[in-house]
């Protein structure tokens, strides 16, 4: 290899090398152009935040009773009770077998009318609201860890930077307006 080839060689190298220093700092030539982001953790207000939750809910409601005492049903009962009582048995038999019958109808038939209006609903919607207390807050600031050549540190900005913070004369810009002022 000719001595003319090495020199050649070791020069590229070194204007390689250089090359790729200065394409590290920023346009005003005095340091780097970024900080890298090494982590960001999102500062969030303090206290608690309510909030009512409403929403909307079929509910089953009784239906309206006319006859809340079952009168119907049970005198519908003691009258039909009593009809097949009296198809039992003769003489005072008869009597003694209708009234039974009677009777027991008219309990038949209130209970029977007690069940029937109980199961009678209607289905209405009704609005129910919760108070809640939410864990959740907006972020005030976000503290992002970074690195500026081999300095290591941590810095609160007013919003996440992603995965760089713009540099100019060696100071970070912190805020979007001394960021998009300097392109």
């Amino acid at each position: 290899m000719s001595k003319a080839m090495i020199a050649g060689l070791v020069l590229g190298a070194v204007g390689m090398a250089t090359s790729g220093a200065a394409s590290a700092y920023g346009p005003d030539g005095y340091g780097p152009e970024y900080a890298e982001v090494l982590a960001v953790q999102p500062v969030r207000d303090g206290g608690e935040a309510s909030r009512e939750a409403c929403r909307d809910v079929a509910v089953n409601q009784p239906g309206q009773v006319q006859d809340q005492h079952q009168i119907a049903g049970t005198l519908i009962g003691a009258v039909a009770g009593g009809l097949l009582g009296s198809q039992i048995g003769s003489g005072s038999g008869k009597k003694l077998a209708a009234v039974a019958g009677a009777v027991a109808g008219g309990y038949a038939g209130n209970k029977i009318q007690e069940t029937m209006q109980a199961r009678d609903t209607r289905t209405a919607t009704e609005t129910r609201c919760d108070g809640a207390v939410s864990g959740y807050y907006e972020p005030v600031g976000y503290d992002v860890k970074y690195r500026l050549g081999q300095e290591v540190g941590w810095v609160r900005m007013d919003h996440d930077p992603g995965a760089r913070i713009p540099v100019r004369n060696g100071r970070l810009q912190l805020t979007r307006e001394e960021s998009s002022s300097l392109w």
